[in-house]
């Protein structure tokens, strides 16, 4: 009996069986054919440089279609509300689990969205104060800066045995917390009209300097429509005709036998322009916002959102917007002192939560942060907060670079997070480029051997101590620490900050040094980008390239969105007497089948809209009579296939194709190091640490004498960043300033001069802790950054 039982606990259960997550024939994007298997309830680390295509395995195919059999379980019709996915290209892919991803893209960038509504902490602190406030106002919406307050009343009527009994209901009123002023906003817009029009010009002239307002169009009828006389300058407009222009309501009219909506200016900017958040407009439109509209501090709710009446109502002496604004890690001691049992279970939630954002290292944020000014780094630490906590296990999380904005001694605290997870008995997927994470895996897929078309291959497989001991791009610099410089740069002058005190500085005075290479680094929050965009940015000749998103649909690729494809086009036009709108496939050369898309999408309602390269242009997106004209011997489709080298090589100053213009813009391609790009390739396609190149090779163009770089080795493998400091390192040498706000130790060893901030982060930073040369701060190990950089240099 007891050899039975014996027999029995050795066989392993059928279930335990399925211990791996197969991935066989993977060939999204660049990969190429590849097959790999990762073992569940570890943490598999994938490594290579950027753009070899780890995300296209992680996120475009392991990730992709376990959501995408999630969504299938549920029905027709609510599948139909949420995006369709298709399945990625791939053979065969089993042990798949429940995916949960977090990534870098940035929070909504709508300004209503804060971190304490994108976490639900101000749900909770709105319950709470909708209990225990005082005075009692109604219900948690009372509290709500979204919701405003309405007011109703109105007859109303009881039919009994065929009578009809009717009644006046008094007044109803439904509280919201919105402030009617600045209907939630926390500032008003004053509009400069001089910035609208020009009142020595009609209408017809092209009065309007509003983007998008041309009189061509369907502008200048409704204009006309609206009874304005369209020839006769602004100036002389009679009081009510410059109101209607400007003020008017929403107003039905009917214009060439069409019925239209009029609406004044200024209400029409405030719902297209204003409601938006900065960062999410176009550039031009931003331009015109920035020139045309200032912003300032609601009088009346004093940036707080909220109606007097919620912010009168109090518990123990704070009301709802006092704690908004407060630290979240003193918030958290407030709400661990409040001995409430009535909201018990409202308390513990909260209080998890709030102490969450503090083990993440996210306790220097306020409630009342627009989420849309949170950095990429910020932002998915954020997301991380809702999983911390999770009872789920036997989930696979998938991060990607959850590193990124983390200052060496945060790193540690991520690796533990990361660590925690994984005990939990789940399954930790990270697309990563720093040491110190690569080094915790469990195991290690090194992705290359190059990027783009040279990569897409799985070059390792196994330990960490296997990758160190491979041949791999990634194995031999893994263990790589740059030197500290045996002599710096001599400034030639220095930018002066007095009593900086944007965010949380505390009157910092500094002279940062020009004609060298600034880095300026603390832990996360510790206020660099504070003193850096709030007291450099803006002065003359500054130009900064920073970590937002790049926007570009599936039609932008690299020629379009660094102005590349200009010079081309026209030099194709020359060269065969035609205009030079037919060289591009967004205006009249487009293929009419796919309208220039290059491929063809068919949509099926609740399955995933299928899309399959165009049968008339192959997917080249052009017509065919514009691919009969070429330029020495190449026509514009065999152009856009080209990579950055070749096509540098094809526009060069001894080629027949030689242009000036062209050969400058793919220079500064090739100096950071995205020769391998295909002109053509769309933007959303590409890597994370590639669009941040492109933006970095775009804005190198600007005439600036002082360049600030956010962040510019995220996304960038450890021996990309070996690159990205000899650019920087030519910027400086051609007389340009550059300074870095940065976390990496390698760019810190590189630099003449560091200011470090700190000691750490919210209120307890803010202040200048070092300034000198890194051999100075590595000596004196008085800071966090100091001992992080002598153990790196192995000082």
């Amino acid at each position: 009996m007891a050899t039975k039982k014996d027999r029995q606990s050795t066989t392993k259960h059928a279930a335990d069986s399925h211990d791996l997550i197969r991935v066989q024939g993977a060939r999204v994007n660049n990969l190429k054919d590849i097959s790999v298997e990762l073992p569940k309830r570890r943490l598999s680390v994938f490594t290579g440089v950027s753009g070899s295509g780890k995300s296209s395995l992680v996120f475009g195919t392991i990730a992709a279609e376990s959501q995408r059999m999630i969504n299938e379980t549920y029905s027709a019709f609510v599948q139909g509300f949420m995006p369709s996915l298709t399945r990625p290209e791939v053979d065969y892919l089993e042990g798949l689990t429940t995916a949960i991803i977090v990534d870098q893209e940035r929070m909504g960038a709508n300004p209503r969205s804060t971190v304490g509504t994108a976490t639900d902490a101000n749900a909770m602190l709105r319950i709470l104060f909708s209990r225990l406030g005082d005075p009692h106002l109604g219900p948690p919406t009372a509290y709500s800066f979204n919701v405003p307050t309405r007011k109703a009343s109105g007859m109303m009527s009881t039919e009994k045995g065929g009578r009809v009994e009717k009644k006046t209901v008094k007044q109803a009123v439904y509280l919201g917390g919105m402030c009617p002023r600045c209907e939630g906003m926390g500032h008003v817009s004053d509009i400069d009209l001089t910035a609208l029009y020009d009142d020595s010009k009609s209408l017809d002239d092209g009065a309007l300097m509003v983007p998008g307002y041309s009189m061509d169009g369907w502008y200048g009828r409704l204009f006309a429509g609206v009874g304005l006389p369209m020839d006769k300058p602004i100036a002389k407009f009679t009081k009510k005709q410059l109101d209607t222009m400007l003020y008017a309501e929403p107003t039905k009219i009917k214009v060439e036998g069409v019925n239209l909506t009029f609406d004044g200016i200024i209400p029409k900017i405030q719902k297209s322009m204003l409601s938006k958040d900065p960062e999410a407009m176009q550039p031009h439109v931003r331009r015109f916002v920035e020139r045309a509209v200032t912003f300032q501090t609601c009088p009346e709710c004093e940036g707080t959102r909220l109606t007097p009446e919620a912010r009168s109502s109090k518990i123990r002496g704070k009301s709802i917007a006092d704690l908004c604004a407060m630290q979240i890690s003193d918030l958290a001691d407030w709400v661990r002192g409040l001995d409430e049992p009535s909201v018990g279970p409202l308390l513990a939630g909260l209080l998890h939560l709030l102490e969450s954002f503090t083990e993440i290292g996210l306790g220097y944020l306020s409630l009342d942060r627009p989420a849309g000014t949170l950095s990429g780094g910020e932002a998915q630490r954020t997301k991380m907060i809702r999983h911390l906590g999770s009872s789920l296990t036997d989930v696979t999380y998938v991060f990607d670079e959850p590193t990124i904005g983390l200052h060496p001694h945060d790193i540690e605290r991520m690796n533990q997070l990361l660590l925690q997870l994984r005990d939990k008995g789940n399954t930790v997927l990270v697309v990563e480029h720093k040491p110190e994470t690569i080094a915790i895996a469990d195991h290690v897929v090194d992705i290359g051997p190059l990027a783009g078309s040279g990569g897409g291959e799985i070059v390792f497989e196994g330990t960490v101590e296997g990758l160190r001991g491979s041949d791999t791009i990634t194995g031999r610099h893994l263990d790589d620490r740059a030197r500290l410089k045996d002599e710096v740069r001599t400034p030639t002058g220095a930018l002066e900050v007095r009593g900086a005190t944007t965010h949380n500085l505390q009157g910092v005075d500094v002279d940062i040094p020009l004609g060298a290479l600034v880095a300026v680094t603390g832990v996360a929050g510790s206020g660099k980008s504070s003193l850096i965009h709030g007291s450099v940015d803006g002065r003359d000749g500054v130009v900064v390239v920073d970590q937002g998103a790049i926007k570009g649909s599936r039609r932008s690729n690299p020629a379009t969105y660094t102005g590349l494809l200009e010079p081309i086009r026209k030099a194709f036009a020359k060269a065969n007497g035609v205009k030079p709108a037919l060289f591009s496939s967004n205006s009249e050369g487009a293929c009419p089948s796919c309208n220039g898309a290059g491929v063809i999408f068919t949509e099926l309602g609740v399955m995933a809209t299928v899309e399959s390269p165009c049968e008339e242009c192959e997917g080249r997106r052009f017509q065919t009579a514009v691919l009969e004209y070429d330029l020495a011997g190449k026509n514009i489709a065999e152009v856009l296939a080209m990579s950055v080298d070749e096509a540098e090589a094809f526009f060069g100053k001894d080629s027949e194709a030689s242009i000036p213009a062209a050969h400058k813009i793919l220079d500064r391609l090739v100096d950071v190091g995205l020769g391998y790009l295909t002109l053509g390739q769309p933007l959303t396609a590409l890597s994370g640490g590639e669009r941040q190149r492109l933006k970095l090779a775009t804005q190198m163009a600007d005439k600036g004498d002082v360049y600030i770089l956010d962040e510019p080795t995220t996304g960038l493998h450890l021996a990309d960043v070996e690159q990205l400091l000899g650019l920087l390192d030519r910027l400086v040498d051609s007389g340009k300033s550059v300074i870095v706000i940065e976390h990496h130790q390698a760019v810190m060893a590189h630099a003449d001069w560091i200011i470090d901030l700190g000691p750490g982060a919210g209120h307890d930073g803010g202040r200048l802790v070092f300034e000198g040369s890194p051999a100075d701060l590595v000596a004196a190990r008085s800071t966090l950054t100091g001992e992080h950089l002598a153990a790196y240099v192995g000082a």
